[in-house]
């Protein structure tokens, strides 16, 4: 096992769940990172410069030799559209709405950085939704899960009712792919298997 000390770059708890399924040894360190899109920039462009953008922060933060720096960041897409996180019911309705009896995908990228090196990963998996009513729309708000979700939603809470077929890694969908995960990973001799 390699003497490298891994940090996480995230404060999500479902990603240090994940990390910890998969018996890793790491820390947590919180970065602030502007997530805005920029004009004309691809969703895969964004999501994959948000992980190393978390990444880079994390390790400026902490100034440290023999650490690498895990980060990700996950959004949810239709076609062009990218959907973040609700910033209200009315919000949350509208993505709802959208989601709604259509397919999605969620995207989530992963970088690994290291040595001054930047490696990204990314997951993509594809979710189709059934229809969605007004009611349970209502019923899901209130419930506080889809806060602070992309797409206003967890696949692995009340939402998951909401799924109808998925097409690719779970893991992707909750928001950090493991495989991807693994394989970086691997590379600093931290991967489990």
């Amino acid at each position: 096992m390699s003497n490298i000390d891994l940090v996480l770059a995230s404060g999500s708890p479902r990603r240090r769940e994940m990390l910890e399924s998969m018996g890793v040894i790491f820390s947590v360190h919180v970065t602030d990172t502007d997530e805005s899109r920029n004009a004309g920039e691809a969703p895969e462009d964004l999501v994959t410069r948000l992980a190393r953008d978390k990444a880079k922060a994390a390790h400026t933060d902490l100034a440290k030799d023999g650490v690498a720096i895990l980060a990700a960041d996950t959004i949810v897409v239709q076609g062009d559209f990218v959907y973040g996180k609700p910033k209200d019911f009315e919000h949350a309705q509208q993505i709802w709405h959208g989601l709604s009896g259509n397919k999605h995908q969620v995207m989530t990228a992963v970088c690994l950085f290291h040595d001054s090196r930047a490696s990204v990963k990314l997951g993509i998996t594809e979710v189709e939704f059934g229809r969605i009513t007004l009611e349970q729309m209502e019923r899901y708000w209130l419930t506080g899960e889809p806060l602070d979700k992309a797409g206003a939603y967890a696949i692995q809470g009340y939402a998951s009712a909401w799924v109808k077929a998925i097409h690719g890694s779970y893991s992707n969908v909750v928001g950090l792919p493991l495989r991807e995960v693994n394989e970086l990973l691997v590379t600093i001799d931290r991967n489990w298997l």
